[in-house]
């Protein structure tokens, strides 16, 4: 008889897609040049994971009913050592979870993980660091650099997923770390390490062993050149948790994200900063972005953010020039440049200011990026401030999101953000008159005013 051909499959390393034959252009996800031969091979029989004997079948499973005492279903949560990242992923490491962390090469993934295993070892928590991209030698030099040394931490290099996955149940540590998830590979598939096939089954084996043995696993995955984790988007949704460590590189601190957690709040923002000795935690986050603002406050503001439930202060910078060009330049870093076409819009219609023949540059200081509407008010008062040549005072804090009829609508979390420029010695407070209502029970320290505003207009009256 005839042998069998071998079967080839094109598969799109940006979604994950599948064709018989190569295609330029994915149709699924828009990618360019984006698919790949791999060898298609025969459909394994068992899939997936199961928390009970496989000799006993599908009756060994059990469920439990949630009138059982909260004892009984709660999760147990390790002490990392830092408290910022104890709150980023929801009040510690939970038992048994699946954690994805991705970030930039060299921002510093792999020594934050060195350091969260010190800490953990310190609480007498067994770790296992399996590295694909180092040899021992390197990630022990890191590791005794950073001042890492315990009999409970162990070290070892490998890609076989097969082998990690043995030594990992012979080991039976509490925290597996995984550095990289692109470089690990399953000898069973034909395709590259770092490919979407490989990715995909050698996180799946990974979250079974998470769930089947209770240990904690987690992965460090590489980015592509947007930011994005590389991978398929199914990696995302497998884990429990997914972290984001990135920072800008003319700065020494790094912004710690949860793009997605089961165990606690999402969009929380943790602060640490690099030095000589590692990275360190940055306990107020809020006095290191304004620590190093000028005397010379035309055209600043600052902005009392919410990154998950924290408030955070930032200063907003802008400039405005007349331009001798047709079309004018709008260059914004840290918000959407389309938010600031739409409050110049409004700026232009209600208050009469000719923003049209200017450029208009806007920056959030410290390389944060902000994302919520409530940055609406800061930005439009840091252009007013500079178009008119006037100095804004420089205690005075502002929220609020601005409509395109010129309205100021309500923000969320007033209160907490009133309590941290309180802190931090802010007397002014420029927010939405709709606002009011939430404040009944608010107490401020002696010397403290609030604004309430309903439209732009009332804005350029305060300035």
């Amino acid at each position: 008889m005839a042998k069998s051909k071998t079967k080839t499959i094109y598969t799109c390393q940006n979604c994950g897609a599948q064709r018989p034959k190569w295609e330029g252009k994915c149709t699924d996800c828009g990618a360019w040049n984006s698919y790949v031969e791999e060898l298609q091979m025969p459909e394994v029989k068992t899939r997936g994971w199961s928390t009970g004997s496989p000799e006993k079948g599908s009756g060994s499973v059990k469920p439990i009913s949630l009138d059982q005492s909260l004892e009984e279903v709660q999760l147990d949560r390790f002490e990392t050592g830092f408290e910022e990242l104890n709150r980023v992923l929801g009040g510690g490491l939970a038992k048994g979870s699946f954690v994805l962390l991705g970030g930039s090469p060299g921002i510093g993934k792999s020594t934050l993980l060195l350091q969260m295993a010190g800490g953990l070892a310190k609480n007498k928590h067994k770790v296992l660091y399996i590295s694909g991209e180092e040899s021992v030698s390197q990630t022990g030099s890191r590791a005794h650099r950073l001042g890492i040394r315990s009999p409970l931490i162990e070290i070892g290099c490998e890609s076989n997923l097969h082998s990690i996955m043995e030594l990992a149940r012979f080991k039976k540590p509490q925290v597996l770390v995984v550095d990289s998830i692109q470089t690990m590979y399953l000898p069973d598939l034909q395709a590259a390490p770092g490919s979407v096939s490989q990715v995909r089954e050698c996180a799946g084996h990974l979250m079974g062993l998470a769930k089947q043995e209770g240990i904690t696993v987690i992965l460090i995955g590489h980015v592509t050149k947007d930011g994005t984790i590389a991978g398929p988007k199914v990696l995302e949704h497998m884990v429990d948790c997914v972290l984001s460590f990135d920072g800008d590189a003319s700065y020494n601190f790094r912004l710690l994200r949860a793009l997605k957690n089961r165990f606690g709040a999402a969009h929380e923002l943790g602060v640490f900063q690099m030095n000589s000795k590692g990275l360190e935690e940055v306990a107020n986050p809020s006095e290191l972005f304004l620590e190093e603002r000028g005397d010379q406050l035309i055209g600043s503001a600052v902005f009392a953010s919410m990154e998950g439930t924290r408030p955070l202060l930032c200063e907003v910078q802008a400039l405005t020039l007349s331009s001798p060009m047709a079309m004018p330049r709008r260059t914004a870093l840290g918000i959407d440049v389309n938010r600031l076409h739409l409050l110049t819009a409004v700026l232009d219609r209600h208050l009469d200011i000719r923003l049209a023949t200017n450029d208009i540059f806007i920056n959030v200081v410290g390389g944060l990026k902000l994302v919520e509407p409530a940055a609406d008010l800061a930005v439009a008062a840091a252009i007013l401030s500079t178009q008119s040549h006037r100095d804004l005072d420089a205690k005075t804090c502002f929220f609020g999101e601005i409509g395109l009829t010129g309205e100021v609508r309500g923000v969320s979390f007033v209160e907490n953000r009133i309590r941290e420029g309180d802190k931090l010695g802010f007397q002014h407070f420029v927010i939405p008159y709709s606002n009011k209502r939430h404040l009944a029970e608010l107490k401020l320290s002696k010397d403290k005013k609030i604004s309430f505003i309903r439209n732009i207009k009332d804005l350029s009256k305060i300035i």
